[in-house]
């Protein structure tokens, strides 16, 4: 009886696996297929490569957040998705690619103009935008134009096209300028609703990072800490626009009031506005200003302009591999970019071993005399961070001089790796200091209990079970309380002596200018926690000159693809550029969106990402700015 009802199971269940290896093996076809694909179009299309006309605009069409290096994808993974037709996540592009692409098409007689479409550029800090800038006014300077066209212009675009000889806007376009703010999250009721207990310990006034967790807002000492600095910069990004544009700095308006005068005055058009500001100098049409720039370049087979994306352009000008010298003495550069985590992380993330052994490469290269840590960072784990500083310290005894640089943003764990430096250089913009710690731990027995369930048991000591995470459902009592505050005023007082020995300051002077206040970078050099104020051009002059080198080559230390994830990422890149993969792209309204949406998703990633070994942190959540 049994192995008749058991005979139609064993046959669905036989069906079922025909039909999953039917399947897997039609992926793995098509896979095949798509591979070889690929291959055999590389190797055939030789007449494809890309063309520059006589006469050429290049257009800087630039899709995504700007970065100092982009953060590692997989590329099996990213192969499927965009086969697919998904659409790349935050989309990247690299400052260095764009500078590289700009200074080439300086010398290159063949390159008559520039068009700044910047429709597609996300998320860009204000030295990354800077360091872009300087490039296009060299290339002004070569006697080339610059044109800047679009429908809408948001703060990092318009302060790229600010830049430009000529702003236009299309007819019904529009320039929003809303200055800089800082609006975290706060969780305080909900983690009440759901009876989660919040643990915080901390030393600093304005450590505010723990806020989200035990406020419903912003402190009084955190808004006037974060006023201060985001102030700074907003006064910074105006006199720089004003300059370039030949407006007063209180042309800005800053209140609904002062821009709903100026929109009656225009009759409620946008596009008109700007151009009675001054922020723009002309409305044209897409055909008004292709006829602008055919004038000046000349027109190609699709009644356009003949012109060259970005894209194109950096195919022909940027090698897809580093060529490395044997011969000539090197500068290092490593870019530190992302949370601080312990152990080994991908790039977007600085993990403190995999970090480390990037610092030890260079340490052990004969070649490489001098190195550039470039932070963008605002912390993450301090132990991570000294096992990074011990290799800094390590880099010094070798007799291998180290500048600290910084981005966007070294604060918190990014000033712990930069303090152990020769010198730390900073942009007046960078976002640093955060000197302070924290540990974070939330418990949920309040939960449980509600729940109706309960952990119990005995052990051998009051400590049995704490690794295994018995605090969560048992919440923590004084004394444990008081060992971890304890902990983390050890730790402040390791931060301060750190920054002390390496700036010539005592604990008492680093502590009135620490407590986890963020300064900029221009404050942060009147307070003595930077040497000097510069680009990353700067401090690799820097780090040559005190190695003594006149004559030398820049090196980027990096984390390596294996041999299989390269040809992966090879092949990937053919197929788009045999149009097979859709291109990403985001507009501004699903940029917007985008930004309402990951605003819980970030939070939640960044605890998950806070794993250092005995949960002391270092890490500045208002560093984010919006």
């Amino acid at each position: 009886m049994t192995e008749k009802k058991s005979g139609p199971i064993r046959r669905l269940f036989s069906a079922i696996a025909r039909i999953y290896r039917g399947f897997r093996s039609l992926i793995l076809n098509l896979l095949f297929i798509f591979v070889v694909g690929v291959i055999i179009t590389s190797i055939f299309s030789g007449d494809d490569k890309v063309k520059v006309p006589p006469t050429a605009a290049l257009v800087l069409n630039l899709t995504g957040d700007l970065v100092e290096e982009k953060r590692w994808t997989d590329p099996i993974a990213t192969a499927i998705n965009e086969s697919l037709g998904a659409e790349e996540e935050a989309p990247e592009v690299l400052v260095s690619d764009v500078v590289t692409v700009i200074s080439k098409a300086t010398t290159d007689n063949r390159i008559q103009a520039m068009v700044l479409d910047l429709s597609m550029l996300g998320r860009g800090s204000l030295d990354k935008l800077q360091r872009i800038g300087d490039a296009i006014t060299g290339f002004k300077a070569a006697g080339k134009k610059v044109f800047a066209y679009g429908g809408f212009y948001g703060q990092n675009q318009y302060f790229l096209a600010s830049y430009a000889d000529e702003i236009s806007l299309t007819p019904m376009g529009a320039v929003l300028l809303e200055g800089y703010g800082s609006y975290p999250m706060y969780y305080k009721n909900a983690l009440e609703k759901l009876k989660i207990n919040t643990h915080v310990f901390r030393v600093g006034t304005y450590k505010s990072a723990v806020e989200p967790f035990l406020r419903n807002d912003m402190s009084p000492e955190a808004k006037e800490a974060n006023s201060a600095w985001l102030t700074e910069l907003w006064g910074d990004y105006k006199a720089q626009v004003a300059e370039r544009r030949g407006f007063a700095v209180d042309n800005f308006d800053e209140t609904f009031a002062a821009l709903l005068e100026k929109l009656q005055a225009a009759e409620g058009d946008l596009s008109q506005y700007s151009v009675n500001a001054g922020l723009v100098d002309a409305i044209k049409t897409r055909e008004a200003f292709r006829r602008d720039l055919i004038a000046i370049v000349g027109e190609d087979d699709e009644h356009t302009y003949n012109h060259v994306t970005f894209a194109d352009y950096a195919k022909l000008v940027i090698p897809a591999k580093q060529f490395d010298n044997p011969v000539t003495d090197k500068v290092g550069v490593i870019v530190a970019r992302g949370v601080i985590v312990d152990g080994t992380a991908k790039a977007g993330t600085i993990g403190g071993d995999s970090t480390a052994a990037l610092l030890r490469k260079a340490r052990h290269d004969d070649k490489i005399k001098a190195v550039v840590l470039r932070i963008d960072s605002p912390g993450g784990s301090a132990y991570a961070s000294e096992v990074i500083g011990q290799e800094i310290r390590l880099l010094r005894e070798a007799g291998k001089p180290v500048i600290a640089s910084m981005g966007a943003v070294a604060a918190s764990g990014g000033y712990w790796i930069a303090a152990p430096a020769n010198e730390i250089w900073a942009a007046p913009t960078t976002i640093t200091g955060s000197i302070g710690i924290f540990g974070l731990l939330h418990t949920a027995e309040d939960a449980f209990a509600t729940l109706g369930l309960n952990v119990d048991g005995v052990g051998t000591t009051e400590l049995a079970g704490f690794s295994a995470g018995l605090p969560l459902f048992k919440g923590l009592d004084k004394n444990a309380k008081d060992l971890f505050q304890l902990l983390i005023e050890r730790g402040y007082t390791e931060f301060l002596t750190l920054v002390g020995e390496n700036r010539n300051m005592s604990n008492a002077d680093v502590d009135k200018v620490a407590q986890g206040r963020v300064w900029t970078g221009r404050k942060a050099l009147e307070l003595g926690l930077v040497d000097k104020l510069g680009t990353l051009d700067d401090a690799v002059k820097a780090a040559a000159d005190k190695a003594g080198l006149t004559l030398y080559d820049v090196k980027v230390v990096q984390q390596e693809l294996s041999p299989t994830e390269q040809m992966i990422k090879d092949l990937l890149g053919e197929a788009k550029a045999q149009g097979w993969l859709p291109q990403p792209g985001i507009s501004a309204e699903q940029k917007l969106l985008q930004q309402l949406s990951k605003q819980l998703k970030q939070d939640f990633v960044l605890l998950n990402q806070f794993n250092d070994p005995n949960g002391v942190y270092s890490y500045c959540v208002s560093c984010s700015i919006n």
